[in-house]
């Protein structure tokens, strides 16, 4: 079992900055990987961006150049680093844990909403 606790959301202007934290506790040396998705209201959950535990990153297009995703392993935790957020990225923001692409535990989510 792993649980992940998420921080760090709230309400910022368009332009502004964010980090969202998820700390993992459990079974974390049977993650492979792990990641941020995000669902805004009536849309499904997309892939924001994942982290592999040899530090490999991949972005959505859509966050590519603006969000950073980096661990910090001493600390089982993984941030969000977002800048130039924009309105469309208002979403509930949930931490992911890959233990098998089969298994996946999530977090209780995190709300950001970003202002226009």
């Amino acid at each position: 079992q792993v649980q992940l606790v998420e921080s760090g959301g709230g309400l910022v202007q368009a332009g502004g900055s964010l980090r969202l934290s998820c700390a993992a506790s459990g079974s974390i040396f049977s993650i492979n990987a792990m990641g941020w998705y995000r669902q805004a209201p009536g849309k499904q959950r997309e892939l924001v961006a994942t982290i592999t535990s040899g530090g490999s990153t991949n972005y959505a297009d859509s966050v590519k150049g603006r969000f950073t995703i980096s661990r910090h392993n001493a600390k089982n935790t993984v941030y969000l680093q977002m800048n130039s957020l924009k309105p469309e990225d208002t979403a509930v923001y949930y931490c992911n844990a890959q233990v098998h692409s089969w298994l996946n535990y999530w977090g209780q989510g995190t709300q950001v909403t970003v202002s226009s």
